[in-house]
């Protein structure tokens, strides 16, 4: 076992296996809610977890299934998942659980790269063909305790097993203990691989950021596919015996009413959420949702402006935090440091270098690329060709842009790809969105740079006006004027409806510069 320090009270929080917390939990508070489905009004408590997951391990252990081999999940977000995510990490074995969001032909690839041995489908899933051709046994799922018995369905069949502790084999540190896909609506996606000590020590990092206890009551509602929802709000989860609350996607009429209703006091966000909730009031404030005491913002940059509203508007403490799919927590804001503006510092268990072009550390107050690596990071990723990359001794560059000030707080300034260079000079679109999003009717803001013949490329910033507002171009220009100099000054100002995004909030840069390009090109023709 590993002795890693972490946790709210700075204990020392040893790795265990998914069986020995379980146990435990259900041993000191059996009738403690463990997870609630607010979608679905129900609950499992601690005591019936761990028995349902011992059924689990017996079930699996007689269809042949052995620790280490593969078990793929195929649902939206409900309680009946995380049982068998629950189930699956108690026996020793790997849970795959794939974005059903996926078109048809990216997951038929994606399962027959990974080769699973079982594959667990939610029947709320109309898409038989989903699972047709793929390795391995094929099982649907249903209710858990419904009182249908249906034949063939997994909880109907885990009945005839005992709930009895006698199968002691559970996921250790070194395993390997899911297999993911990174974003990949519109191009094939790859899958990354981790073992449980990361997963461990990610959880830590995020403990350490938060300050979670067994006494917190949190709320997630996005997919447990991404890796985000699996360090914030599963693994703290799984390490304290908080109870958890989950719904399969975010709501804006019911967000309050869960917090008030269960008395959540820490809940997940990202950007997307964040703008959702400043654009279109509730008329809450700190005094109607006392027990809420922290949320979070990843997954995508969030400008100071939109921040300090937030915080304003709602009185609750922002923590702005940045993660990647292939290294867990990068930074992250502490419930008991924090500054706007930045990502916070590294996170506790994540070996962060921020380097030049040449790959020599930059010192505190230079730009250079965000670089990760060491235990916390996965074991490696499987390309969509099926290729395995190790990558568990290897320093992966981020492809994001940063600067640490002298305290320690980083803060991220673009990425590689989307710099715009004009002129020769370097210009982060960040930049310049953070400046336009400052403005009242501004809703969002996107930049992006496109040819210019005499500069190589021009500036061009799209502006989604809010709801009610007026906005004009010189407005957004003069507004600009006050804090950048003329050559990082927009050239052309397109208001839009919407920006393009990818399902996880972060804006789709290339997508703005196909639309302009076509309209551009067209225009010429």
């Amino acid at each position: 076992m590993t002795n890693l320090m972490g946790g709210a009270a700075n204990q020392a929080l040893e790795f265990e296996s998914t069986f020995s917390l379980l146990r435990t939990y259900s041993n000191r508070h059996p009738d403690k809610p463990a997870i609630i489905d607010l979608d679905q009004d129900k609950s499992i408590t601690f005591g019936e977890l761990f028995d349902e997951t011992n059924r689990i391990a017996h079930f699996l252990q007689q269809h042949g299934i052995r620790k280490g081999d593969k078990v793929a999940v195929l649902s939206d977000e409900n309680l009946e998942k995380l049982i068998i995510w629950m189930g699956i990490w108690r026996y020793g074995a790997v849970v795959c659980p794939l974005n059903v969001e996926m078109n048809e032909a990216h997951l038929s690839e994606i399962l027959q790269n990974i080769g699973p041995k079982l594959t667990l489908r939610h029947d709320g899933l109309e898409n038989m063909s989903l699972t047709e051709g793929i390795p391995g046994e094929v099982m649907i799922f249903s209710g858990w305790r419904t009182g249908n018995m249906i034949p063939g369905e997994f909880f109907t069949a885990l009945a005839d097993f005992p709930s009895n502790s006698n199968i002691e084999q559970s996921n250790a540190a070194d395993d390997m203990a899911a297999i993911f896909c990174t974003s990949g609506t519109t191009s094939k996606p790859k899958s990354v691989v981790y073992n449980h000590l990361s997963y461990w020590l990610s959880g830590l990092s995020t403990l350490s950021m938060l300050g979670l206890t067994a006494d917190d009551k949190t709320l997630e509602y996005r997919s447990f596919g991404w890796n985000s929802a699996q360090i914030l709000s599963l693994m703290p989860w799984l390490q304290t015996g908080l109870t958890l609350h989950i719904a399969a996607r975010f709501s804006h009429s019911r967000f309050f009413d869960w917090i008030q209703t269960h008395g959540i006091t820490f809940a997940a966000g990202v950007p997307t959420v964040v703008n959702m909730l400043l654009n279109d009031p509730l008329g809450v404030s700190a005094k109607d949702v006392p027990s809420l005491r922290l949320m979070t913002c990843s997954t995508a940059p969030l400008s100071p402006e939109q921040w300090r509203k937030f915080e304003d508007m709602y009185g609750v403490t922002l923590l702005q935090l940045y993660g990647m799919s292939e290294a867990g927590w990068i930074c992250g804001n502490r419930h008991d440091r924090r500054k706007m503006g930045t990502v916070g510092p590294p996170a506790k268990h994540q070996e962060f270098v921020i380097v030049d072009s040449e790959g020599n550390p930059c010192p505190a107050g230079i730009e250079g690329e965000v670089t990760v690596g060491g235990p916390q990071a996965c074991m490696g990723t499987i390309s969509s060709d099926g290729h395995y990359e190790d990558l568990s001794n290897a320093r992966m560059r981020t492809g994001d842009l940063a600067i640490m000030d002298d305290e320690g707080f980083v803060r991220v300034t673009g990425r590689t790809k989307d710099l715009i260079i004009r002129g020769g000079v370097n210009i982060a679109p960040l930049e310049i969105d953070n400046i336009v999003m400052e403005i009242a009717a501004v809703s969002e803001a996107a930049t992006i740079g496109v040819p210019d013949p005499v500069y190589g490329e021009a500036i061009v910033c799209y502006v989604v006006v809010k709801s009610g507002e007026t906005l004009g171009e010189d407005e957004i220009r003069r507004y600009c004027a006050r804090a950048l100099p003329d050559f990082k000054l927009p050239k052309e100002i397109i208001f839009v409806e919407d920006i393009p995004k990818s399902d996880r909030g972060k804006i789709i840069r290339d997508e703005l510069k196909s639309i302009w390009l076509k309209i551009n090109v067209l225009s010429k023709n």
